[in-house]
């Protein structure tokens, strides 16, 4: 857990800033999981830092949620269409 601190820290993933006025705090939660080998055996143990966001409510704590996502079908068509 200290490892992957460590690691969120250096890449500079997060910043501390000040609340706004009327906005309550997010809380978080540790995730553990084990990953296994195929033979049964512990390949190694994973510690995943998580926001409960599930506490959220729409139009009062944000307004909008947008995630890039690109499907390997339209850049392989965006690929063909550049090359031919």
């Amino acid at each position: 857990m200290q490892q992957e601190l460590a690691a969120l820290k250096a890449n500079g993933i997060w910043s501390f800033q000040a609340l706004p006025p009327r906005k309550k705090l997010i809380g978080c939660k540790w995730v553990y999981k084990i990953k296994f080998k195929f033979d049964g055996t512990v390949k190694c143990y994973k510690a995943i830092l998580v926001a409960r966001g599930y506490n959220q409510v729409e139009g009062l704590d944000y307004h909008e949620t947008f995630a890039h996502v690109v499907k390997l079908v339209t850049i392989r068509l965006l690929l063909v269409i550049v090359l031919s």
